[in-house]
């Protein structure tokens, strides 16, 4: 199980005195504690639901490098760069832009409104969850639709 992974990969890099390795992976241990307080008491998480905590961490770290790197803070984007390569590590395997057009090409033709962009995004992304990045899924879409 992949949260059984995390833990024990913390205590790998506990002991190995990997100092940024920890702190990524404490923040995540932190975040999946709160997502299993907000199922309810003693809720055991999902490998779906911790595979949706890690893309959302993964996101912030995105978006953090893209805001630091506009801000001329390198340093800052630096280090969000290598929380986020922590993270992928434990992604699940991500889908090429090719596949992305494809999946989409496919959902495509089992609709019959090809016209509303909100339920083929929603369509689309109910096939794709977890698979592929939004943006990309968001930029395939409007490739197809325009």
């Amino acid at each position: 199980m992949l949260q059984e992974k995390l833990s024990q990969d913390l205590k790998e890099a506990m002991k190995a005195g990997n100092a940024d390795k920890v702190g990524v992976l404490r923040m995540l241990n932190a975040s999946l504690k709160n997502k299993a307080i907000e199922k309810g008491k003693d809720a055991v998480l999902t490998e779906e639901e911790v595979a949706q905590v890690l893309m959302r961490e993964a996101k912030k770290r995105k978006e953090s490098v893209l805001a630091f790197e506009q801000g001329d803070r390198a340093d800052l984007a630096d280090n969000e760069r290598k929380e986020l390569a922590i993270l992928e590590v434990y992604l699940p395997k991500q889908m090429s832009r090719e596949e992305v057009v494809v999946a989409v090409e496919k959902v495509l033709t089992g609709l019959a409104d090809k016209s509303n962009q909100g339920l083929v995004m929603k369509a689309v992304m109910t096939e794709l969850k977890g698979k592929a990045d939004g943006k990309m899924i968001s930029e395939a879409v409007k490739e197809k639709l325009g």
